[in-house]
């Protein structure tokens, strides 16, 4: 059976990546410059037309992440993976405590566990100073619930922003606007975890540019939008979630999606600012991720949930 394109050319990229670790002869070939595309020299360490390195820049590593998950929204994919790993991690926790069994799956999962994995809370961030939690509360759910509803709203609008925007900016927005959710939701004294405080940044940067472009379209984008957020506040009142990481988020997504243009970084210059900014948010995050294993046997009482 004969494989993709994309395969095909995945395993050639990969043989010839053999060839030369092994001492086959390869023929030297023309670079491309990762930053304005332009064609450069055999032997050019830095691009005639843009001036990017050609041996290390923010731009060719991010494209080259970027390209190993062959997608057009590789972090919205990653993200994904990660809720999905994290719930994977809290589910096996729960049940080796002796719970999760029966439907207590669908919506409850061990508060210790949770805790020790990186819950947002105001005692221990505010008092322990663990604002890694800002970060990895993000990548935590109460069930499968939490986790289905939250997934099926990142697939949804994820890729529509990731394409606006680019990966990189993208990630900074999922990552500040989550980030900045929680920081409101804990300083208000709400225990919390969750990704609805970054959804809806997203959320909000989408209402921010339907309201810098003009047609019909926009405008019925635009109410949809803002039906969709009261219908969550109004559930979120119901079902006693966390509403104040989620006008965070949705706050501080409106404000960015009015800062950032409304399209892919095109020179060299909003390119190296936009992989910056991902750069700034991927390393927070696993700078994070990094401090709450660090930190995994370390407790602080965290108040009721």
């Amino acid at each position: 059976m004969a494989l993709p394109y994309r395969w095909q050319w995945r395993v050639e990229k990969w043989k010839n990546a053999m060839r030369g670790f092994f001492g086959g002869e390869q023929q030297p070939r023309p670079k491309i410059c990762p930053a304005c595309g332009a064609l450069v020299g055999i032997s050019a360490t830095r691009c005639h037309e843009c001036g990017t390195s050609l041996r290390f820049s923010l731009t060719a590593l991010s494209k080259g992440l970027s390209g190993l998950f062959g997608s057009r929204a590789p972090v919205t994919s990653i993200l994904l993976v990660v809720n999905i790993m994290m719930f994977g991690v809290s589910l096996v926790a729960t049940m080796q405590a002796g719970e999760a069994g029966g439907l207590s799956i669908l919506w409850s999962m061990n508060g210790e566990i949770l805790d020790r994995l990186g819950a947002s809370g105001p005692v221990p961030i505010f008092y322990g100073h663990q604002w890694y939690r800002l970060a990895t509360a993000m990548f935590l759910h109460l069930g499968l619930l939490h986790i289905g509803m939250n997934m099926m709203v990142l697939m949804d609008v994820g890729p529509v922003l990731e394409d606006l925007y680019g990966s990189a900016r993208y990630l900074f927005l999922y990552t500040t606007t989550g980030v900045l959710g929680f920081l409101l939701s804990a300083f208000l004294g709400n225990n919390a975890v969750g990704a609805s405080g970054a959804l809806m940044g997203l959320i909000g940067a989408m209402i921010a540019v339907s309201t810098k472009r003009g047609g019909g379209h926009m405008k019925e984008l635009r109410s949809r939008l803002i039906s969709w957020v009261v219908m969550i506040f109004l559930i979120g009142f119901w079902i006693h979630a966390d509403n104040y990481a989620h006008f965070g988020g949705l706050a501080s997504g409106f404000a960015l999606g009015k800062l950032f243009v409304d399209r892919e970084p095109m020179n060299p210059r909003e390119k190296q600012r936009a992989y910056a900014l991902g750069w700034i948010a991927g390393i927070a995050l696993l700078a994070s991720f990094a401090t709450m294993l660090l930190h995994f046997t370390v407790h602080l009482p965290m108040q009721p949930r």
